[in-house]
C-alpha cells in the first residue's frame, strides 16, 4: 500500500508542457526505509496532468496496490512508486532538454534498463571557423575517439572535450581538435525536430562545403551565409551561443542577453540589427513545438488503453479521421477558413473549427490556406489520418513543405473543382509513407470515391461560406 495518495496528486498537476520524476522509497543498508527517496524514472509531456494520469489509468482506489504478478517493465516501474514531483517548462522543447539532463544527472534505473548505450544520440557543436550543429550517434562518438568510450560519466552535458583521433567523418574534412556535446538523448527523431526549431531563429552552415553556391538551406534562410559575407563572424557565434544556451538549460539568461543587446542596438540607432533581435526573441518566447512528444503521449496513451482492454473491456473501434479544409472572401476580404471533420465517412460537427485569417492582406489564397493549417498543426488535437484541401498544385506543395517542418506525416490530397464543381481533379502526397496497410487500404478507397470526396469538399465549402457571411455581415453592421 502507497502511503501517498497518487491519485489525487495526480489530478492537482498542471496541464501544461513539463518534465515528471517518479521516486521510490530508497532502501536503508538494513533492509529497512530511508526518508530520502530514490528517483526511478524521468519522463516528459506536453500536458503533465494526461501524461502522468496514463500511467494510473487502470487504478481506481486513491490508495493503491499492484498484483503481485507483473510482467512487463512498466507495471514494475508502477508499483515501486512511492511520490512524484514535476518541473514545468514554458515549451515542450525545453521540456525535452530538461529531461536529458536530469537523466544525464540522475542515471534513473527505468530510464536505463533495457536499453544500448550505442543506440543514445547527442548534440554536437563542431570546433571550426563556422561551427555547426549536429546529431550524433554515440557509435559514431566512440569511432572519432576511442578516449570517449563512456559518455554516460561525463559530469556535465555542456562539457567540452579533445578529439585526438581522425575525423568523424561528416563532422568536418580533417583532425576535429575539439567539440562541444549535449545528451544523451533517446530519440534520435525528437532531437531532429528541435534542431529544426532551435535554426528557424538561430541559423547556421550545416553543409561540409565551404559555399553557398547551390545551397538550398541558404535560399530558404536556414543558412545564414557565413561564406557568401551575408553575416559576420560575430553574429554568427551569437546564433552558434543562442542554441548551446538552449541545450544549456538557460534560456532565461539567454532572453535576457537578447534583451540588453536590442536595447544596445537601438541606442546605437542600428534599428535593423535590433529588430532582427526582437524578432529572436519574440520567436523563442512563441516556440512552436508540439511536434516534438504529442506523438509520443498518444503512442502511450494507445498503449495504456490496449492493456485495460486486454484485460476487462473490448476494444473501441477506431475512427477514420477525415479533415477538409476550405477558404473563403472577397477579393481578401472577410476571409475565413474553414475545417470540417469526418470520421468513417461521417460528419462529426463537433470536431469542426472555423478560423478567421490574421495574418494575410489580399487574395492569396494558398498563404491564407498556410496560416490555418498551421494553426490547426499548433493544435493537440486528434491527429487525421488524411487531409483534404481546397486547390490545386500550389496548395499541395505548401502543404508538404509546412507539415515537413512541422514533424508531420499525414498523407494529403488537393482537390481543384471544374467551374461547375463536378469535374474534380486530385493530386496527392505522403500516401506512400504510410506503412499501416489498413489505413492505406482505406486512403485507396476514399479516393477512388469521387461521390464522397465531393460530397465532404461541399460541406467545407458550405461551413466556410456561412462563416465568411457571418464576419461580412458583422463588419458591415
Amino acid at each position: 500500500m502507497k502511503e501517498v495518495n497518487i491519485i489525487e496528486k495526480v489530478k492537482t498537476l498542471p496541464q501544461v508542457p513539463g518534465v515528471y520524476i517518479f521516486l521510490s522509497e530508497a532502501k536503508s543498508a538494513s533492509g529497512g526505509h530511508d526518508s530520502k527517496k530514490e528517483i526511478i524514472y524521468v519522463g516528459k509531456a506536453t500536458n503533465l496532468r494526461s501524461r502522468v494520469g496514463s500511467y494510473f489509468r487502470n487504478i481506481q482506489n486513491t490508495k493503491y496496490q499492484i498484483p503481485d504478478t507483473i510482467f512487463r517493465p512498466i507495471e514494475m516501474m508502477i508499483a515501486q512508486v512511492a511520490d512524484l514531483e514535476v518541473q514545468e517548462t514554458e515549451s515542450v522543447l525545453e521540456a525535452l532538454i530538461l529531461e536529458a539532463n536530469l537523466i544525464k544527472k540522475h542515471q534513473p534505473k527505468y530510464n536505463v534498463l533495457g536499453k544500448d548505450d550505442k543506440s543514445y544520440a547527442y548534440f554536437v557543436i563542431t570546433k571550426e571557423e563556422f561551427p555547426k550543429v549536429l546529431i550524433v550517434r554515440k557509435t559514431e562518438l566512440d569511432k572519432a575517439d576511442s578516449n570517449l568510450r563512456n559518455y554516460t560519466n561525463l559530469r556535465t552535458v555542456t562539457q567540452s572535450r579533445t578529439v585526438l583521433g581522425r575525423s568523424m567523418g561528416r563532422l568536418e574534412d580533417g583532425p576535429l581538435r575539439s567539440v562541444k556535446i549535449f545528451g544523451p538523448y533517446t530519440s534520435k527523431k525528437q532531437m531532429e525536430i528541435a534542431l529544426k526549431i532551435m535554426r528557424k531563429i538561430f541559423p547556421f552552415h550545416s553543409s561540409k562545403n565551404k559555399t553557398e553556391k547551390g545551397c538550398l538551406d541558404f535560399q530558404l534562410g536556414r543558412c545564414p551565409g557565413p561564406y557568401a559575407g551575408a553575416i559576420s563572424k560575430a553574429d554568427y557565434a551569437k546564433n552558434i551561443r543562442g542554441i548551446q544556451m538552449i541545450l544549456e538549460g538557460k534560456k532565461k539568461s539567454l532572453l535576457q542577453r537578447m534583451e540588453k543587446e536590442m536595447l544596445v542596438l537601438a541606442k546605437k540607432e542600428e534599428f535593423e540589427k535590433a529588430t532582427e533581435v526582437r524578432n529572436k526573441i519574440f520567436a523563442l518566447q512563441h516556440v512552436q513545438d508540439i511536434a516534438l512528444i504529442n506523438r509520443e503521449d498518444k503512442i502511450q496513451d494507445t498503449r495504456n488503453k490496449s492493456q485495460t482492454n486486454s484485460k476487462n473491456q473490448k476494444p473501441k473501434t477506431t475512427n477514420f479521421r477525415i479533415e477538409a479544409y476550405d477558404i473563403s472572401n472577397i477579393s481578401g476580404q472577410q476571409a475565413v477558413g474553414s475545417m470540417v471533420v469526418f470520421e468513417n465517412n461521417e460528419p462529426n460537427k463537433k470536431e469542426y473549427r472555423k478560423f478567421k485569417i490574421k495574418t494575410v492582406e489580399g487574395a492569396a489564397d494558398v498563404a491564407m490556406m498556410q496560416e490555418v493549417l498551421s494553426r490547426r498543426l499548433n493544435n493537440a488535437w486528434t491527429q487525421p489520418d488524411l487531409i483534404l484541401l481546397d486547390g490545386g498544385q500550389g496548395h499541395l506543395n505548401m502543404a508538404q513543405k509546412l507539415l515537413s517542418e512541422m514533424g508531420f506525416v499525414i498523407p494529403l490530397v488537393s482537390v481543384a473543382k471544374g467551374p461547375s464543381r463536378k469535374n474534380l481533379k486530385l493530386q496527392m502526397t505522403n500516401i506512400k509513407q504510410i506503412t499501416n496497410p489498413k489505413i492505406q487500404n482505406s486512403i485507396n478507397k476514399i479516393i477512388e470515391d469521387k461521390n464522397l470526396i465531393k460530397s465532404i469538399m461541399d460541406e467545407a465549402h458550405r461551413f466556410a461560406i456561412t462563416y465568411h457571411r457571418k464576419v461580412r455581415k458583422s463588419e458591415f453592421i
